[in-house]
């Protein structure tokens, strides 16, 4: 059982104060765009996972945002705990047998001791306080117990569609992103991983998506968000008639976004 599961304090703040862990907000604004847009994880990641584990009892998915990855986790573990900070975040998450949603930091997991099997982070490692958060993982896990973290950066469809959200990504929204950005795109190698690590296989995102999809999954990028913030107008407007161009008359493409992981055994 959680302590307390009546009493999870709704932690929405954007900053840090002493010793008081907060977070940066950079996705409530667009929690909706999440739920329909972000791309599903492969079910090889989490067959992967369950290959790494002896007992599938509990899995804590910390930073869950709307469950992309609590998803795939509740296919294999009898019980999967979703934490994230953002209440709307949570708020979009699609409700599953098996998976109970938190709001709550990485930093102060609501989880007692020695009682999770994996603890898992998509795509959000880079905002955490590495030291309380691994203290916290050290804390949760059992013995036999790993972590994974992983993350994805830019998509791969076609050369001439690549080139337009290149353009996007790094000429209009350059100096939009937060500078944690840059931890994904060092695929997540120089971040402290104090544990010890697994080599990981090639693993990937895939999607069929058209381009209305492409444009709303590229609406959820913070930068974007935070354009839009500041400038009153949507970036997207910018590369909209080129990515039609580069896009063709395909009503769908292949998409594919290769993950990067890190996984270690915490006991």
């Amino acid at each position: 059982m959680i302590d307390s599961l009546a009493v999870i304090v709704n932690v929405e703040a954007k900053s840090r104060r002493g010793d008081e862990v907060t977070f940066q907000d950079h996705f409530s604004r667009q929690a909706q765009g999440y739920t329909q847009f972000r791309p599903r994880y492969p079910r090889e990641l989490f067959e992967y996972l369950r290959s790494l584990v002896a007992r599938h009892q509990r899995a804590w998915d910390c930073g869950c945002g709307n469950g992309q990855a609590a998803e795939g986790l509740a296919e294999i573990f009898d019980e999967v705990i979703a934490t994230d900070p953002s209440s709307r975040q949570i708020a979009e998450a699609r409700p599953m047998a098996h998976v109970t949603y938190l709001v709550a930091t990485a930093e102060s997991c609501p989880l007692e001791s020695h009682s999770v099997d994996l603890v898992t982070v998509a795509q959000a490692l880079h905002w955490f306080d590495l030291p309380q958060f691994y203290a916290q993982v050290r804390r949760v896990g059992r013995e036999g117990s790993l972590l994974a973290a992983w993350c994805y950066g830019l998509a791969t469809i076609s050369p001439t569609v690549d080139r337009v959200i290149e353009h996007l990504y790094e000429d209009i929204l350059g100096s939009y992103w937060p500078p944690e950005r840059k931890l994904i795109e060092d695929r997540y190698v120089g971040l402290p991983f104090p544990f010890e690590e697994l080599a990981a296989p090639p693993l990937a995102i895939a999607a069929q998506w058209s381009l209305a999809e492409l444009l709303g999954y590229l609406a959820t990028w913070s930068s974007v968000q935070r354009f839009i913030e500041r400038n009153s107008a949507n970036p997207l407007d910018r590369v909209k008639e080129d990515l039609a161009a580069a896009w063709g008359q395909a009503s769908t493409q292949a998409i594919r976004w290769p993950l990067h992981m890190r996984v270690g055994r915490v006991g």
